[in-house]
């Protein structure tokens, strides 16, 4: 069984639109009830976790959203500007340098350097001690951006080691390139939706993860699951019913729902056959999923 305490960083993704968030918070919850200081890093996106703890809205600072739970909406130039600090020391000699208009210009257009100012910054939160020296969390939750994106900001550690010269910013990606491929420490949580099209982008992410990054995976997480109301023998004598618009209404939802039944079956299936990971149904909600009621909800699977 996947084991999420463990870790000491879970990089969450998948295609848009799967509830990347909804699951980063629902672990963040379950993960804090059972005694562990969690981060949820956003990656400067639309801010929707304070809604789901009903916090203050979250920004570019560490917010407390919930006992034991913080969020951060990670900026690039914000990042940039606090890794420069920790780099320089002197506020007098990264001010100059971090808040000049050319500077600021410049950086996000890197290649590559935007993605490693968030995934960076979200690492160095895994390395992060307190006043005791001690971890100051537990666990890290990356909400990662979609799938193709996502992706290529975990490529950036190891392009960062490939071709910067000996440095400091070359020591700190191999570092956390340890530790991502650490499966001890890190895991890669993939979401999806029992959808055609979602089934076939998570399959292809899961394989890139496996096969081309050599990422330790963690658990497949299936969102928004229908519970079934009838047999497959009955879905089946549903679709395949005539004159759809001549039908009572009651008995159109029910064309309907066999069919959005049909579909899930058949990608939950091909999901269990080509995937080979622990699989996390969650609920179809059908209230407002953003809300502290409905994360504790979900948190209950993990």
């Amino acid at each position: 069984m996947w084991r999420p305490d463990d870790r000491r960083f879970v990089f969450v993704t998948g295609k848009g639109g799967v509830g990347k968030t909804t699951v980063a918070a629902a672990l963040a919850c379950a993960l804090a009830d059972r005694g562990k200081n969690v981060l949820v890093a956003m990656c400067n996106a639309k801010e929707r976790i304070s809604s789901m703890f009903a916090s203050a809205p979250v920004g570019a600072d560490l917010t407390i959203v919930a006992p034991r739970i913080w969020a951060v909406n990670i900026c690039p130039m914000r990042a940039f500007e606090e890794y420069g600090r920790l780099l320089l020391k002197a506020p007098v000699l990264y001010r100059p340098v971090f808040r000049n208009k050319y500077v600021r210009s410049f950086l996000p257009a890197v290649p590559g350097l935007s993605e490693w100012a968030v995934l960076g910054k979200a690492w160095f939160h895994t390395i992060e001690t307190d006043g005791r020296g001690r971890n100051r969390f537990d666990v890290v939750l990356l909400d990662a951006p979609s799938t193709g994106h996502g992706l290529d900001m975990l490529r950036v550690p190891k392009v960062i080691m490939e071709v910067v010269p000996p440095g400091p910013l070359r020591r700190d990606a191999e570092k956390a390139w340890a530790m991502f491929q650490d499966p001890q420490q890190t895991s890669v949580l993939v979401v999806t939706m029992p959808g055609e099209l979602p089934t076939t982008e998570t399959i292809q992410l899961v394989g890139c993860v496996a096969q081309e990054l050599l990422l330790p995976l963690g658990a497949l997480v299936v969102n928004a699951v229908v519970p079934p109301l009838f047999t497959e023998a009955e879905r089946e004598a549903l679709t395949e019913l005539d004159a759809y618009d001549e039908l009572p209404a009651v008995l159109r939802a029910a064309v309907f729902r066999a069919a959005e039944e049909r579909l899930q079956a058949q990608s939950l299936a091909r999901l269990t056959s080509e995937i080979q990971l622990e699989r996390i149904d969650l609920e179809y909600l059908f209230e407002e999923v953003a809300t502290p009621a409905a994360i504790r909800k979900l948190a209950r699977h993990f």
